[in-house]
């Protein structure tokens, strides 16, 4: 992108404080029409809080903004969308139980010449606009409830087309699809990006960000730290901007000290996605689980937790058959789990620290109706020690106010509370940033060490190289292959995972 083109939306000098605490300092950042710029930083950094102003949801404490030259002040979001600017949240702002039309032109209708609304135009609209996203399986008629993550997405990005949007932001739009709705939606931003679309990408995921982004700016601890052309830039550049130090080794796992079984499945079967598993754990080991969306592998630790109770096989502890009915009985077997979704199965945002920490574990704190408050908070206090939990009010501090990394890590020390044997993690870094993804891998590494069996599920197989000690692969409910650390490369998994037969094999 040549830079004598005029930026479409600049900021100059960005500053936002709440409380008494900057959390922006004096940011300069801008987009181009037709380009792709990312923006990057650890959770904290300051990249809600810039995009929240070009949004028109925060106004700025300090700095100019302008919009094709002009200087200008949003002061709502309205104010912002009729000046084109636009934003693609996580968590899309869409209404369920009205249709994709109704959506795309909510307080936006076009209008009869007698001043009502003109459906047969909004729908012919409503049309014409996920053509252009390349959408035609999209009934204009069908109501949201029924469409998936990526589709809403698309009816997002369409509804922000709807009101002739010049900037796109995109705020970590990749977070939760599978891998194929994935590259879709990096083709539709290639797409925009043709039309002249300025687009404003935010995510943690950098083969995405050298995929598509032309400038990427980078902050940190709410300052601006660089703007580069995605040229001038690697990944181990870019990590270190963002955490301010090198990271030599994004999965620092430490040599294994493998001990005895510990876990033991032989043949199970549970619902229609776990279909005769043979496999064990061992002492200190990381057996990572790879495969693709609907291979089983989440099915496979809800069956072992006792969410979803094997149907059929046997369950083996330290050599002794068990049955698993419920959490409880897991938990109560020296079984803990991390949900794949923290946010709602993994935490209650709404209480502090110290109660997530003590949930999994309360009834160990109680005596009859009466908790050890003392001995609750003393454990929270390690916790936020231990795991280098950053909270700015402690342990009395609402868990729906810290970063993903930090909400990830009191999942975690909330689960450890219950002194586990066997450790189950689904997706333990997603959503978070690559500081606090090497800091869980860390946890990781410790806790194998001291003779915790990990099983570590994952859709990011460099974690799962990067981490495992054996690779268990599984495809539509069957075990199709397990891989020695040594042996397991990106093509021998990959391979594995596309494969659809039924190994033999037993660990």
């Amino acid at each position: 992108m040549p830079e004598t083109v005029q930026p479409f939306v600049s900021l100059t000098g960005a500053t936002k404080t709440f409380g008494g605490i900057t959390v922006l300092k004096a940011v300069d950042f801008d987009v181009r029409p037709g380009e792709v710029h990312a923006l990057l930083g650890e959770n904290g950094a300051g990249k809600s809080t810039l995009i929240k102003i070009i949004s028109g949801l925060y106004v700025p404490d300090g700095g100019t903004i302008r919009i094709g030259g002009e200087t200008v002040t949003l002061s709502s979001t309205r104010d912002a969308s009729r000046r084109g600017i636009a934003t693609v949240y996580q968590e899309l702002l869409l209404f369920p139980e009205m249709t994709i039309a109704e959506n795309i032109f909510l307080g936006n209708y076009p209008k009869t010449a007698w001043g009502g609304i003109d459906w047969p135009e909004a729908r012919r609209r409503a049309r014409a606009l996920l053509d252009s996203l390349d959408s035609p399986e999209l009934d204009i008629d069908r109501k949201v409830a029924s469409l998936s993550v990526a589709q809403r997405q698309r009816v997002e990005i369409a509804k922000a087309l709807s009101r002739d949007a010049r900037v796109l932001i995109m705020d970590e739009p990749t977070a939760s699809l599978a891998e194929a709705d994935v590259q879709r939606l990096m083709e539709v931003v290639r797409a925009l990006r043709q039309r002249g679309v300025g687009i404003i990408y935010v995510s943690h995921r950098m083969p995405e960000i050298f995929a598509l982004a032309d400038r990427v700016t980078v902050l940190r601890d709410g300052e601006l730290i660089g703007t580069r052309d995605i040229g001038e830039v690697t990944e181990a550049t870019l990590v270190a901007m963002m955490v301010g130090r090198s990271i030599d080794q994004l999965f620092p796992k430490p040599e294994p000290i493998i001990g005895e079984t510990l876990l033991e499945v032989e043949n199970l079967v549970s619902g229609k996605l776990v279909k005769g598993l043979s496999f064990s754990v061992r002492k200190g080991e990381i057996l990572g689980i790879a495969g693709l969306v609907g291979s089983g592998r989440t099915e496979t630790a809800l069956t072992l937790f006792g969410i979803t109770p094997a149907e059929s096989g046997r369950i083996r502890i330290a050599g002794k058959e068990v049955t698993i009915r419920s959490p409880r009985e897991a938990r109560d077997l020296g079984i803990a789990y991390v949900p794949e979704d923290r946010g709602l199965q993994g935490l209650v945002k709404s209480m502090t620290i110290r109660q997530n920490v003590s949930m999994a574990s309360i009834d160990r704190l109680s005596r009859g109706i009466f908790i050890r408050f003392a001995e609750e908070a003393a454990r929270a206090v390690n916790a936020v020690k231990r795991f280098g939990i950053r909270a700015r009010a402690g342990i009395e501090q609402p868990v729906g106010q810290l970063s993903g990394g930090n909400q990830q890590k009191v999942v975690i020390a909330k689960w450890l509370e219950t002194a586990p044997r066997i450790l189950i993690l689904d997706e333990p870094t997603r959503g978070v940033d690559v500081g606090a993804k090497s800091e869980i891998h860390a946890i990781m590494g410790e806790l194998a060490r001291t003779g915790v069996a990990i099983i570590m599920i994952s859709s990011e197989l460099p974690e799962v190289l990067g981490m495992s000690d054996r690779v268990l692969v599984m495809n539509n409910g069957h075990l199709v292959s397990i891989i020695d650390r040594a042996d397991a490369n990106a093509e021998s998994v990959g391979a594995a995972m596309t494969v659809a037969k039924k190994s033999k094999d037993a660990a």
